[in-house]
């Protein structure tokens, strides 16, 4: 069954509205750095999981009708190792869960080494209308340290596929920071990965997580971490290139293109003379570019992940996971599946309905209040005073105007009383400004 899509319509804040993600939890090989919940060396356990997403999909559709829902996320892991059947699959039971006649965004996930020819006209046929790929690096030595699976040919190949296939929403996601990475391998990467001409960038900061093989060989002395100076110049440099070639800076990690080439000054993280045309205006007002999904985490609205080891948030006044006497008149819950696809399988064998919970947080209105901020300043948009009020019935100013005004006076912050955005010195100490709220 296809997925039917005109354009992505912007995720409007003032009616329910569910985003829902899909975990594919397998991979053929773990990167070096991963410690996400992925697994590899399960895919003969695909077909298993698959089963029992599709019945949690329409479990779902039972308690959270009739929300709509503006987006679909299948992430992972790797989705792109699921067989074009199975996508239909689940596919089918997204529509006999969900109303999604009116349009939805539907982003997937895939490694630029799994993907051919007919599987991305495949996954088009179904109606994904969305492809982000894991490129991470245009230099073959960078990509064999992180432990990819792919090279910087089949990144290529699979950008000119996917334009065959009619795809005309891509975005490539890039790491930087890695290892032995000078500031002018990542200047190369940057012109290479340009060069594809996507409609949206990911670049995201390696961390060293512990337990992955790569913080071991760092431990044994066998790679060096980049220093944090040189990160920043790193970043630095992407705004400049990805400004240059008229990307919208929208959010700290990701940029959208915008048709206009370049952008200067202020417009690299904010266009402020559009803002004033247009008033109090979101950024798929800037460009229709950005991930609608992803700014429904941002903007702290509610999403339901299905599948193992995915967490969903449930504010109040939507229905929660767990039903107590309580409950709705603490806050908003917060939940996350079985982590392992075995354990969560084996939790939907048991059940006609949802699986169980690992865990369940009730989020207090202080805590989403925090988060809020928190997840909002790393929105070029950032947090309007008007907005906060009409959500929490309580002033900006009196919940945390202590804490701009601080945030002002160290440089971090701009804060006038009608928006508080990051500065850019902010967007580089974005930790100091966060812990703030939290």
């Amino acid at each position: 069954m296809r997925l039917s899509y005109a354009s992505a319509p912007p995720i409007d804040l003032r009616r329910p509205a569910i985003a829902l993600y899909l975990h594919v939890p397998f991979c053929r090989a773990r990167c070096a750095y991963c410690d996400f919940d992925t697994f590899a060396g399960l895919e003969a356990f695909i077909p298993a999981y698959a089963d029992a997403l599709a019945r949690e999909i329409r479990a779902a559709g039972e308690r959270w009708r009739p929300a709509t829902v503006p987006t679909i996320y299948f992430g992972g892991g790797t989705p792109s190792l699921l067989p074009l059947q199975v996508v239909d699959d689940l596919v089918d039971a997204l529509h006999t869960a969900f109303d999604l006649s009116q349009g939805v965004e539907v982003s997937f996930e895939a490694n630029p080494g799994t993907v051919s020819p007919d599987y991305l006209c495949g996954l088009r046929q179904l109606g994904i209308n969305r492809l982000s790929l894991g490129v991470q690096s245009a230099d073959d030595g960078e990509l064999e340290r992180l432990g990819r699976v792919h090279s910087w040919r089949d990144a290529v190949l699979a950008v000119d596929w996917s334009r065959k296939a009619g795809f005309d929403n891509l975005s490539l996601d890039l790491l930087f920071g890695v290892p032995a990475q000078s500031l002018s391998d990542w200047e190369v990467t940057l012109g290479r990965v340009m060069g594809l001409d996507s409609e949206h960038l990911s670049l995201y900061g390696l961390v060293i997580e512990k337990g992955t093989p790569l913080a071991e060989r760092i431990r044994r002395g066998d790679a060096v971490p980049v220093e944090d100076d040189l990160a920043a110049d790193m970043i630095e440099l992407a705004e400049e290139m990805l400004a240059d070639a008229g990307y919208f800076h929208y959010e700290i990690s990701n940029w959208a293109r915008t048709g206009i080439s370049p952008l200067e000054g202020d417009a690299r993280w904010w266009p402020e003379g559009t803002a004033k045309a247009l008033g109090s205006v979101l950024c798929e007002r800037i460009t229709g570019r950005v991930c609608h999904h992803n700014l429904t985490y941002w903007r702290n609205r509610p999403w339901l992940g299905l599948g193992a080891a995915a967490h969903s948030w449930m504010p109040p006044g939507l229905p929660p996971r767990i039903v107590n006497s309580g409950t709705a008149s603490i806050g908003g819950q917060r939940w996350a599946n079985p982590r392992h696809p075995q354990d969560y399988v084996a939790s939907m064998s048991k059940t006609v309905g949802l699986p169980s919970v690992e865990e369940v947080e009730v989020i207090d209105p202080q805590l989403e209040m925090g988060e809020t901020m928190m997840l909002g300043l790393r929105l070029a948009e950032g947090v309007r005073a008007r907005r906060f009020e009409q959500r929490f019935g309580r002033s900006l100013v009196d919940v945390f105007g202590g804490e701009l005004d601080e945030l002002r006076g160290l440089d971090l912050v701009t804060w006038d009383g009608v928006v508080a955005r990051l500065t850019a010195r902010g967007r580089l100490l974005g930790n100091r400004v966060f812990e703030r709220f939290i």
